[in-house]
């Protein structure tokens, strides 16, 4: 039996295991969840929103539970963690409030003898595959507002965080699911390779890099005509324009780039600064990011964690000796650390003289490390924002609404911020372009792909 071992990335103790599933297992679960999806579908919308509020609120009795597990598995500081349970509670009470309005029918004008309406129909079987790196928020974003479509779920969480799968389940169960209609699945990525290609699921829905997303995206492909869902990497921009509150800009910006250890899709990977403003944005970004207290997540103090992956410090390290060798200039951190002899850590990393080639402009990072260019315009500032494959999230930090209007129109990402970042509104489409991925979740768009329309042609 293959077995899936999960370290803790503090004490890189054994944190979690748990067996992988085998053929026969996942067979079971997929036809459990067809027939599930098949008797749930005529559940009426209101029923759906009973049950999905009923699981949240367990899912808060059991908040402490579910932080500590988090912050074991991935190193989340715990503080971070409980506010992560709370985040999710507020992106599934929404997505249930505006549930009935945005599954009801469309009603078309009437015609003598006739009546046309557009229903939304669920899709059967949704096979969600959510980040660690916010283990509850990944995987609410498609979970509930599935079932509240009235869909069933596969939820075959990261390995890294297997244990947020198993929550969900638990408290859709608790709550009276019906068998089959929510499984939390533990299987490698062979495995999950074939689940994508298997003609019983009827969408899938993938959280994680840009090279993840092409393999499940091709995987899909290969097999039949199903729609995938990709919510991938980012290597989001901010610019800080000559007449920004900067005091606010250097507070939301660092913490943007160091929140979660850097470890976030929409962090901030890259800052062009007006020269006007430039040294003393970089001089405040150092004085605050020297603050940052590395070390147990567990303890209250702490509110930087370790880095979750194994080989991601490498990957981090490697790319901040290019730029060095490239002509940047490390102004703090660029280094792997241990905390008392502890832990898998980066330093909080502030670089100047960086150069757009450099990979640490270019290749999304994921770890605590904010590059700074200096820009003569809005205009330069933009074109150095578009020059990237990615394309989620940009900020403008700026006290003028009408260049910020402006400036939006021109930058290419799913979500523009004015004088805020590193953030989500669940009444807004969460949604990237180019390789950030394709397809919204959450807002009154995160249901289109989880249903199909249905055209009711009626002659009465």
């Amino acid at each position: 039996m293959l077995e899936l071992v999960v370290d803790n990335p503090y004490t890189l103790d054994v944190a979690v295991r748990r067996p992988l599933a085998e053929a026969g297992e996942v067979d079971q679960a997929l036809d459990a969840a067809r027939a599930a999806a098949r008797a749930f579908a005529p559940t009426p919308v209101k029923d759906r929103v009973a049950l999905c509020l009923a699981a949240v609120s367990r899912m808060e009795e059991r908040a402490e539970a579910i932080a500590a597990d988090i912050t074991a598995m991935m190193g989340k500081p715990l503080r971070q963690a409980r506010g992560e349970v709370g985040g999710m509670a507020k992106r599934a009470r929404y997505m249930a409030s505006i549930a009935e309005a945005s599954l009801a029918d469309t009603v078309l004008p009437s015609q003598e003898g006739f009546e046309r309406r557009i229903a939304r129909a669920p899709l059967g079987v949704v096979f969600n595959l959510p980040a660690w790196n916010y283990p509850l928020l990944t995987a609410v974003n498609v979970v509930i507002p599935a079932v509240l479509a009235g869909n069933a779920v596969i939820l075959k969480h990261s390995p890294r965080s297997p244990l947020c799968g198993e929550h969900f389940a638990d408290a859709l169960r608790d709550a009276g699911a019906p068998a089959g209609l929510v499984q939390a699945l533990h299987c490698d990525h062979e495995m999950a390779g074939r689940i994508v290609a298997d003609p019983r699921v009827d969408h899938v829905a993938f959280t994680g890099s840009v090279a993840g997303g092409h393999k499940v995206y091709a995987a899909a492909a290969a097999a039949r005509f199903v729609d995938v869902g990709l919510e991938l990497g980012g290597k989001d921009a901010a610019y800080v324009a000559a007449d920004a509150d900067l005091e606010k800009a250097i507070e939301n910006i660092v913490d943007g780039a160091c929140y979660n250890a850097g470890q976030s899709c929409c962090a901030v990977e890259r800052v062009y600064v007006h020269r006007s403003l430039y040294e003393k944005f970089v001089e405040g970004c150092l004085a605050l990011m020297k603050t940052y207290r590395l070390g147990d997540p567990m303890v209250a103090e702490t509110n930087m964690g370790p880095i979750a992956q194994p080989h991601h410090p490498a990957f981090i390290q490697a790319q901040i000796d290019r730029a060095i060798a490239a002509g940047a200039k490390v102004l703090l951190g660029g280094k792997r650390t241990q905390v008392d002899g502890r832990g898998r850590f980066f330093e909080p990393t502030l670089l100047v003289n960086v150069d757009p080639r450099m990979d640490v402009m270019r290749v999304e990072t994921f770890g605590p490390v904010l590059p700074i260019a200096a820009v003569g315009s809005d205009e330069e500032a933009v074109a150095l924002a578009n020059d990237s494959d990615l394309g989620l999230t940009a900020s403008i930090w700026t006290q003028d609404r009408e260049r910020a209007v402006r400036l939006a129109k021109q930058l290419d990402v799913g979500t523009v911020y004015m004088n805020q970042c590193d953030t989500l509104d669940p009444a807004l489409p969460w949604t990237g372009v180019k390789d950030s991925g394709k397809g919204s979740t959450l807002s009154t768009l995160g249901f289109l792909h989880l249903t199909r329309p249905k055209a009711l042609n009626f002659k009465l």
